[in-house]
């Protein structure tokens, strides 16, 4: 493998990791707060049909990317109600809202473009597109460095840049601000919170609706920046594997970057090396795209035991009268 392939690859690994990494530090709010999330799947398939409905009609990436976070929201407010508000079972919950969007994406597609339940094909000018970083064409001749700012730095959508920078700005909430100190005691132990006179309902409201928004970045980028508008059940699983991002990652957002790199690249070796040649032995395409999910499966089996998630996960509060 030369160099120029090695950048090629890794470009790749930037590009289809960064919607897991937007999922998983999504998964992050809302687990921290003691909501276990399985629906961060559905909300980033409505938040892909909302940005590429919008994006559409109205030409504007700008205009999607709103969509596709209000539809996001929108299905984590379902959540938080039925799981929070209604003490209903999270996972139960996070299941239904999968099962609500991936039936009515489908459903609004064929109603609205009647084309199978895609939208239209999107236009340059209703994508996000590359942003060339200053002197990358100047630094392109520099051996090593040039090759590595140009093609690897540069030339990414904003909500690439953007999702890098969600990882140190997600830490500092966490752990160095009051509102992430209260989040993450809620995660732990709601009743001391509660005697501390800070709602537990309204913090974990308040969690659900930063993963919404950050479901919804992760879920725009699929169609309106990494592909060219919304197909059927584009997220293809990616909400599932960012949640075993986040159980690797043992719910840290630097962990989580280094975790969904990973299966980025995974899925970028699998997309180049299609029926690959191993001396004679030939590795199947279909056993080089299932490489992502069967570490999934791997990182489930081995490490869900070892990673200890927030003591209140999954419990609704109760409050005490």
């Amino acid at each position: 493998m030369d160099f120029a392939t090695l950048l090629q690859i890794l470009d790749s690994t930037v590009r289809l990791g960064t919607p897991l990494l937007l999922a998983c530090l999504a998964g992050l709010f809302s687990e921290r707060a003691g909501v276990f999330d399985i629906g961060l799947e559905g909300k980033m398939l409505m938040a892909a049909f909302c940005a590429g409905a919008v994006a559409a009609v109205t030409g504007s990436p700008w205009a999607g990317l709103l969509a596709g976070v209000a539809g996001s929201v929108a299905l984590g407010m379902v959540h938080a109600l039925a799981s929070i508000s209604f003490r209903g079972n999270q996972l139960i919950s996070g299941v239904a809202i999968n099962f609500l969007a991936s039936g009515l994406t489908v459903l609004l597609g064929q109603n609205l473009f009647h084309l199978g339940g895609r939208t239209p094909s999107l236009m340059k000018e209703g994508r996000f597109q590359p942003i060339t970083l200053p002197g990358a064409e100047t630094l392109r001749e520099v051996p090593v460095i040039g090759p590595v700012y140009a093609d690897l730095i540069s030339g990414h959508s904003i909500l690439v840049y953007l999702a890098f920078a969600l990882v140190p700005l997600s830490w500092w909430v966490l752990a160095r601000t009051r509102f992430g100190l209260r989040l993450r005691a809620v995660g732990e132990n709601p009743a001391a919170v509660d005697t501390a006179g800070i709602s537990v309902a309204r913090m974990r409201y308040l969690a659900l609706t930063i993963t919404g928004v950050l479901c919804g970045l992760a879920g725009a980028y699929l169609a309106i920046a990494l592909s060219a508008g919304f197909v059927k059940e584009m997220t293809a699983g990616r909400g599932y594997i960012a949640l075993a991002a986040l159980i690797f990652a043992k719910w840290r957002p630097v962990p989580a970057l280094g975790a969904t790199m990973l299966f980025g690249l995974l899925e970028a070796v699998s997309n180049r090396y299609q029926n690959l040649d191993l001396g004679g032995v030939v590795i199947p395409v279909q056993a080089m795209q299932a490489l992502p999910y069967v570490l999934t499966v791997i990182i489930l089996a081995g490490f869900v035991g070892k990673a200890i998630p927030p003591r209140a996960g999954g419990e609704p509060y109760v409050k005490e009268r």
